[in-house]
């Protein structure tokens, strides 16, 4: 008839689109009974309707019990209500073209789901707070690529590169992991990094004092060359003194070569200052991968850190088979800083607002604005609470990094009536503490040693020991690490005396959904690099016949690393046996870059 796909046929009625021809049969006996005529002259058919405003409930159009007197016979509502059902499909799949399918996919969906949620007898599983039950298929791979080139020698290199790290132990420890980053993008020696002695903690501690430098060295050996200082016979023949700059944050590899290595060819020596978030976050694979081999394997403790670490994360074995670490991060300093307010009255706003008279640049804060905003440390209480919450029992074992606590030990008291065996560094090692107690980082490097050996490690802020061990734990197996949700904690917590606890606790668990330390929780590529070392993490091959959280995946994962694309890097340049005046040539040299804006409280007391 030519109208054959989009067209139904009804005893001479003709549907297409939204028309509608009816051909009278009674008036045109030359149509035959498919709508062709016999006498070319008479082919044209009586339009009895065009509009389907008239088909008076899709009547079946001209049926064999039609009169010729035009009396409408009586039709069934059966009939209309098929017809309607019909006309509803047929227009539907005409827009969608899938209608079967989908029917089927979401009939499917529906009863797998209902099934499951049957069997569970819960609308969400539960979640193990102890372990992941997907971590063990997840390594760690930072080796290098069949293209990593071998490490220049110390004598062709384009000069030696000095760095001054900044701020507490776990901010310097990303400066040292870029440090090496940088030298490998400029072909440059790494001279052992020199720690910040002028920070908050003012600690005198070297780079020997707290790693163990010839580890540091001969691992990195294949990556980048290293000394421990500058060769005297290079300061000899040094007309200036090193050239000293400072780059902005987060500055691409590219900066480094438009800016940094023409003066790095000119002058043999550079030092870069305040060096801590001055590499890109988003690198090429490579690059980050040396940056795991650096902050996971080449930074190793000096070895009497390293045994009295081992000895309190032994002591607190012997007590219980698992523990949990809690870094409470409720020092005045850290509070001051945080612009928030705890309830202590004019007592604490004075004392707090003289620590934050140390940064000029800070600005007024909004105490309900930052707690509404998630940006306040809980209280030791309100950490207590939800470790409670979650499901961690009264007898559960605590050890709590932290240095001082403000309000002393009348801020403790509720989370130690919460978890009585409560334990610090001081609690676990007394005599043998007081070599350490004069020096901060060393400190904090007992407590990171002790945080990383436990079963759950638990973070109060989201500064820098929190993001190094974070990532470090996802990089060794993928060991637990709970982050509280503050901003919409912070509104349950003030509601809290308005509930019962097992309404409390479910409400508690909900807002702690996606910060449980899931390998899954965050996506590859978001969030800072060493907090989530995505280039750095494998998958084993495996299926989720026994999904629990996340059963609309129920996909196979592949063996693959969770990467970004790879990307072509320039400073391949530097490494194709280009001589320094062709290299000088290629880059820009327009000098040292101007800084982006900061201010000293840039990833203050993160440690």
């Amino acid at each position: 008839m030519g109208v054959a796909n989009k067209a139904g046929k009804y005893n001479g009625g003709v549907l297409v689109k939204n028309l509608t021809l009816f051909y009278d049969f009674d008036k045109n006996p030359n149509l035959s009974s498919n709508g062709v005529s016999d006498d070319k002259e008479k082919q044209k058919p009586t339009i009895v309707e065009q509009h389907w405003f008239s088909w008076k409930w899709w009547r079946p159009w001209l049926n064999s019990n039609t009169t010729t007197t035009g009396r409408k016979p009586k039709i069934s509502w059966s009939v209309k209500v098929c017809g309607v059902l019909l006309f509803a499909v047929g227009l539907i799949s005409l827009f969608t073209g899938h209608l079967a399918s989908d029917l089927e996919w979401y009939s499917q969906r529906l009863v797998k789901r209902t099934l499951y949620y049957k069997l569970t007898g819960n609308t969400r599983p539960e979640v193990d707070i102890w372990k992941s039950k997907y971590s063990s298929f997840y390594f760690g791979c930072s080796e290098r690529g069949r293209d990593f080139t071998p490490a220049v020698r110390q004598r062709s290199s384009n000069g030696y590169l000095l760095i001054a790290t900044s701020g507490g132990l776990n901010q310097q420890r990303t400066g040292i992991t870029d440090a090496v980053v940088v030298a490998r993008i400029l072909n440059a020696t790494l001279v052992v990094p020199e720690l910040d002695h002028h920070s908050f903690w003012k600690d005198d501690s070297d780079f020997l004092n707290i790693f163990d430098v010839d580890w540091f060295i001969s691992y990195l050996a294949k990556d980048v060359p290293i000394v421990k200082r500058v060769p005297e016979k290079v300061m000899r023949s040094m007309d200036k003194p090193p050239y000293t700059m400072r780059v902005p944050r987060k500055s691409e590899p590219e900066y480094y070569l438009d800016q940094v290595l023409p003066i790095l060819l000119r002058r043999r020596v550079v030092q870069l200052t305040k060096f801590d978030y001055r590499l890109a976050n988003d690198l090429d694979d490579e690059l980050q991968k040396l940056r795991c081999r650096v902050n996971y394997h080449a930074l190793r403790f000096i070895k009497p850190i390293r045994n009295l670490g081992q000895k309190l994360v032994t002591r607190m074995r012997k007590m219980a088979k698992r523990y949990i670490a809690v870094h409470l991060r409720f020092e005045p300093d850290m509070l001051a800083f945080s612009g928030c307010y705890y309830g202590g009255g004019d007592k604490e706003r004075y004392e707090l607002g003289e620590i934050r008279k140390r940064w000029e640049t800070l600005p007024e804060m909004s105490p309900d604005e930052e707690r509404s905003r998630g940006k306040c440390p809980l209280t030791p209480h309100e950490v207590g609470l939800m470790l409670r919450a979650l499901g961690f029992t009264n007898d559960t074992y605590l050890y709590v990094a932290s240095g001082e606590i403000y309000g002393g030990e009348e801020t403790l008291r509720p989370l130690r009536e919460l978890f009585p065996n409560f334990y610090t560094k001081d609690m676990l090692a007394s005599e043998e503490l007081k070599p350490f107690l004069p020096f901060s980082s060393r400190l904090a490097a007992l407590d990171y040693i002790v945080c990383d050996e436990s079963d759950v490690f638990i973070t109060n802020n989201n500064g820098n020991m929190a993001k190094i061990l974070a990532g470090r734990r996802r990089y060794m197996g993928h060991k637990r690490t709970i982050r509280p949700n503050a901003k919409r904690l912070s509104a349950l917590f003030m509601a809290r005396e308005k509930m019962a606890w097992d309404t409390f606790a479910k409400k508690v668990k909900s807002c702690q959904r996606g910060f449980m330390g899931e390998p899954d929780e965050i996506k590859p590529g978001r969030g800072e690099f060493h907090e989530y070392p995505s280039a750095c993490i494998c998958q084993k091959p495996f299926h989720r016949t026994n999904t629990t959280e996340n059963d609309d995946e129920d996909q196979p994962l592949e063996a693959t690393n969770n990467t970004n694309a790879l990307a072509k890097p320039r400073y391949a340049f530097i490494r194709n046996n280009q001589s320094e005046n062709e290299v000088t040539k290629t880059l820009k040299a327009k000098g040292p870059g101007s800084l982006a804006d900061e201010t000293d409280h840039d990833n203050f007391l993160s440690d």
